[in-house]
This record gives C-alpha cells, structure tokens and sequence, in this order.
C-alpha cells in the first residue's frame, strides 16, 4: 500500500478549513452566529460534529477558542499535535473536540509519528464509530500488522466496517472532486485489507472479490496484485487467472524506479515454480510478465492460453507409441495399465502393453523373473511385493504373488528378492498385478573349498595312478 493513501487520507480530513477558516467566537450578545445550527439540535442523521463545517461551529468560550487557535497556529507537527491533544483533555466537551483530533492526527503523521496517528484515529473511534476517515487510518496501520488468521480477521472486520460506511459518506466539509478521489482512495484502502484479512483467513472467494474492489481502484498496486495471485492459485479448483496477477506484480517491481529487487527475488520463486508445474515449463514466463506490464486486468483469452503441462499419464501413452511396448520396463508397464481408463489413448496403450506381456510368457518366457520388495507375507503360498521404484520407496504393494508351492523359509518383509512367475492378470485402480505359478529363486550351492594336502609321510609310498 503506498503511503501517499494515508497521506491523502490525512491532507484532505481538513480540507474545509481554507485559508485563515476557523470556529467562530461567540457573537455579541444578541447577534445569531452565521448559519449556527439551532441551539440544542443534534447533527442530522448519519452526519457527526466533524462534517459539520467547521465555519459553522461556534465556540462561545473565549478561552476555549483562543486556545484552540493557538493550538491550530502552532507550526511545528509534533508540537501542533501535543496542543491539540492538550486542548480536548482541557475542553473534553467542546464542540471542535473532533476536528482537534483530526488535526492532531494530521500533525502527528506530518511529524511522522504512527503510533500517536494511530492512537489519536482510535480515540477519534470511540467518540464516533462510523468516523470513516479515522477508520481508513486505523484499517489502513492495521494492514500492516497482520500476520495470521486472528489479525487478519481483526483487521478484515475493521476494513469490511469502513466499506460499509464509506457507502454511506457525504462529507459537507469536502468538494466534490476531492471528495471522489478521497473516496477512491480509501476504497482501496478498505478493501485492500479485508482482501489480505480473508487471504490469511484462506477465504480464497471473499479475498478474490475484495482485492478485485481495490484493484479497480489502484490496477499498477503491488502488494493487491500479487497476493491476487496468490488467492487464485491457491484456491481450490486452482485459478490459472493467478500466473496474470503474478506476472503483473512482477512487472511492477521491475519497472518501479529503482527496481524493486527485493520484491522480484521474493515473489518471482512461487509463481516460477507454480507455473512450471501447471505448464510443464517456463519457457514463456517473462513474455507474460512484460505482457501484463501493459495490461490493467487480464485478457479474456488468458487461462486458454496456457496449455496444462502432460500428465504422468499424457507420457505414459507417448511412450507406448514411442517405444516397443515389449522393450518397457517393468515400472513402466505397471504406469501404463493404471492409466487406461483415463482416456482413449491410455486404453490403446494399457491394451498394446498387456498383450506384450502376454506375448513374453508364451514366447519361451513362460514365466518371468522380477526384482522385488518383499512387503508382506501373507501365508506360505501368498507374498505382497512392491515392483515399482516409487511403490519400494513408500513400502506399497503392487503384486500379489500366489507360489506354485508354499514356501518353507519365506523371505523376511523389508527383504530385495527376485521372483520368478506368471503375470496372469491386473486392476487398473488401484493397481495391483496378480502373479501365479509363483517361485523363489533357487539358493546357489556353497562352492567347494579345495582339499588341504598335507606332507607325506616318511616311509610311505605314493599309490600308482588309479
């Protein structure tokens, strides 16, 4: 959020005053004050003491009105502000009690002192809770303390309040043309920050709805278009809309003057890597991002025009075309039948497969010999193994084997064996090759250590050959 908003938000919360406006002093007696309200009623409905004009307010104190133009007439901000403060706790019932604070507010943040704005537009709120400027300076601080769900739904609750009351205001104290741009830009400030509020909260729909009211405002803000992105692709079904947003806060940073690097470096990893993966690569990444540069909102053809990245299964039916579906490996043929009910390619691929592998068990290789992972153990004629690298790694059964005879000394689970047998059929999902006439490699007989010769003994004769 620039700071020029709350800037604004500030400059313009005096704009009546004009040069040389002030309250007036109370008339001499007999004489009615200029356009004074009658004596006793309350401002109209909706409409608090600070939107009356301050040129209609009467103080009718002489003391209390010199010490309030003092205190307007001081020229240092962070002196300006401590008088104004030192004003409403000497005349708590005054009928400027809120312009001081306003222009206490107003001096504070020329002095550059947030923690006294904020205090001053919070004791601004008790007085007067629908006070939409004090309410747009508090939203507009509290944006930049979140940092989880609680503070995030604080601040949401405050900016969704101003929102609401922003529809609502009509300001006497302000013109028209300025009043429009104040609205502006306190719209962005309101909506900015229920949109962050729901992002933390992962009310992706409602963030998406609030930062699109801000950024109708604002298109070029950093901050809204990058945590748009974030909502989009976050939520669930995913929103490929999300890589424009990305790409759009990306080419504001870069073009900013200087570059903002650090946002770059900081943003650019999460949508890079989120696009590869919905993409397949990110070989037009930074065409997107100059795009967006002269964009204000994403075209209509823009999630078209990104093609989805192949799936596991997209591969798996190119390398049956690709390949002799007999010269697979074993993983591989087991990543082909999963797939083929997905789509009609998958079928054609799952169907060339499962005949190759029938074709090697009646072509001299009646039975086959696969390298597994023992998972389990059932009974002595029944093993679970894993075959794939993946389903080894995570200790998955993917082949149930049936042994032609049970086993006296089956292997242990966790151990590698190869197994010897017939692939006889499989379900697709979740996938499970079924081998029978099963089989346990033969053990390998111990070698034959050779006979020690010993020295012959004396006396002895050495038999003839035999």
């Amino acid at each position: 959020m620039k700071r020029v908003l709350v800037t604004l938000v500030l400059a313009l919360t005096t704009a009546a005053w004009g040069q040389g406006s002030s309250p007036s002093q109370q008339p001499p007696a007999g004489q009615p004050p200029a356009q004074q309200p009658p004596a006793g009623q309350p401002p109209a409905a909706g409409e608090s003491q600070a939107n009356i004009p301050t040129s209609q307010k009467v103080i009718k104190d002489p003391a209390e009105y010199n010490a309030y133009i003092t205190a307007l007439n001081t020229t240092d901000p962070a002196a300006k502000g401590a008088a104004m403060e030192a004003f409403v706790a000497q005349y708590p019932n005054s009928i400027v009690k809120i312009d001081a604070l306003e222009q206490a507010m107003n001096a504070y943040q020329q002095a550059n002192n947030q923690q006294k704005v904020e205090q001053i537009a919070r004791q601004i709120l008790t007085i007067d809770p629908n006070h939409v400027r004090a309410l747009a300076i508090v939203v507009y601080l509290e944006r930049g303390q979140i940092k989880d769900a609680a503070t995030g739904a604080k601040a949401r609750a405050d900016a969704e309040h101003g929102l609401q009351e922003l529809g609502n205001w009509k300001p006497t104290d302000v013109s028209g043309a300025e009043m429009e741009k104040l609205r502006n830009q306190m719209t962005g400030i309101f909506a900015g920050t229920a949109a962050f509020g729901a992002l933390q909260q992962k009310d992706y729909a409602n963030a998406r709805k609030f930062y699109e009211q801000a950024l109708k405002v604002d298109p070029n803000d950093l901050g809204n278009n990058y945590q748009m992105g974030i909502a989009l692709l976050e939520s669930n079904p995913m929103d490929p809309l999300g890589f424009w947003y990305g790409a759009k806060a990306l080419s504001v940073a870069q073009s900013s003057n200087p570059p903002n690097t650090q946002a770059v470096q900081s943003m650019s990893p999460y949508f890079v890597s989120r696009y590869k993966k919905y993409h397949g690569n990110t070989d037009d990444w930074n065409q997107r991002i100059a795009a967006a540069a002269t964009q204000t909102v994403p075209p209509a053809n823009f999630v078209a025009s990104i093609p989805l990245a192949p799936t596991p299964c997209d591969l798996a039916a190119q390398a049956v075309q690709q390949n002799d579906p007999g010269a697979l490996s074993f993983s591989d043929w087991e990543l082909v039948l999963s797939c083929r009910d997905k789509t009609p390619a998958n079928k054609d691929a799952a169907e060339k497969v499962w005949a190759a592998i029938q074709a090697k068990e009646k072509n001299g290789e009646a039975r086959l010999r696969i390298p597994v992972k023992v998972i389990a153990v059932t009974d002595p004629s029944t093993l679970e193994v894993a075959l794939s690298d993946d389903n080894q790694a995570a200790n998955k059964a993917d082949m149930r084997v049936t042994m032609d005879k049970p086993m006296t000394k089956p292997p242990a689970a966790g151990a590698t064996t190869d197994i010897i047998g017939v692939i006889s059929e499989y379900t697709p999902d979740p996938f499970m090759f079924t081998m029978t006439k099963g089989e346990l490699p033969a053990a390998k007989p111990a070698a034959r250590r050779p006979a020690k010769k010993g020295p012959v003994k004396k006396g002895t004769k050495k038999k003839a050959s035999q």
